[in-house]
């Protein structure tokens, strides 16, 4: 083992910098909380490793050599390296530090879990809570690369059943149970009433886009032999009440924001016969209870949901 290895510690480094900046042994060892001898014998021990003197002297006053200046740019630049690898270290082994990334999908709104991570941040306040909205698609592209720590999102997803195992790869937990509901200008339609899909195969609709879950899951629910006619489309819920409530055409939510909104919605609440349900879930691969700010965030829920 080169000699080098036990000398070139942290604390030695630490030792070394320490005397670089105020160029007197009594005032850095003071500093240290150590004496002066012992902080000369370290420095020796150091220059010994090195296989040159680190410091000179003129008079009284000291001055770093050259290979004393390449040594405290080196010393500099390898604590950092190591403060940066004990902060990742404690990041990833204490519950209470570290960045926790939630993606949350578009279509989702949900009071509750904002409540949940208020709650939480006040509990832990060192924990850093990224929080951001995607589309469908995304948010499973960031799960599989393990760029997201959690994701709120519908269940089941059909449409990723070739692409991923839900049941080996991930865990999940089943916030609240969520269906369709279509919001009709139709005044022969009574409210919070189930109709089968023929009431509506003539309707005119706004709608979210394709590829966004409620469209799949609401032409999943009319089925191959009745087509719905889109006439346009938003991304967002409120946008797409809006228009609707402004034009003659019909368009659907989930019962989680109808709930929420019911009272600035003017148009009936009605419901498909045979309505296929769904979870607003959250999402996360099961390697990520292996770190305990997120083990810690997924039991802080379990018990703020109880």
């Amino acid at each position: 083992m080169p000699k080098t290895d036990t000398i070139l510690s942290a604390k030695a480094l630490r030792y070394f910098l320490q005397l670089t900046e105020t160029m007197n042994y009594t005032q850095a060892a003071q500093i240290l909380g150590i004496t002066q001898p012992a902080l000369t014998q370290q420095i020796k021990k150091l220059e010994h490793a090195i296989g040159a003197p680190l410091f000179g002297q003129v008079g009284k006053k000291l001055y770093l050599t050259e290979a004393g200046k390449k040594m405290e740019a080196a010393s500099s630049s390898l604590l950092d390296t190591i403060s940066s690898v004990i902060n990742d270290i404690q990041e990833f082994t204490q519950i209470d530090r570290g960045t926790i990334t939630i993606g949350i999908l578009k279509t989702i709104d949900l009071p509750i879990f904002n409540k949940f991570l208020a709650t939480f941040k006040n509990k832990y306040p060192n924990v850093v809570l990224r929080v951001e909205t995607y589309e469908r698609e995304r948010l499973w592209q960031l799960l599989d690369t393990n760029a997201l720590d959690v994701a709120i999102m519908y269940l089941p997803d059909n449409t990723r059943r070739d692409h991923i195992n839900l049941h080996h790869q991930y865990n999940h937990l089943n916030v609240v149970d969520d269906e369709i509901v279509i919001l009709s200008h139709d005044p022969d339609l009574e409210a919070n009433v189930s109709y089968p899909v023929g009431e509506f195969v003539n309707s005119k609709w706004i709608a979210y886009p394709d590829t966004f879950y409620l469209t799949q899951i609401i032409r999943d629910s009319f089925g191959p032999k009745h087509s719905m006619d889109i006439v346009g489309s938003f991304t967002d819920s409120r946008d797409l009440v809006n228009f609707a409530t402004e034009t003659n055409y019909n368009t659907f939510v989930t019962r989680t924001f109808f709930e929420q909104h019911r009272d600035s919605i003017s148009l009936t609440p009605v419901f498909l016969k045979r309505n296929r349900k769904f979870n607003i879930s959250i999402v996360y691969s099961k390697s990520k209870v292996e770190v305990p700010r997120i083990k810690n965030l997924i039991d802080e829920w379990k018990k703020y949901i109880n």
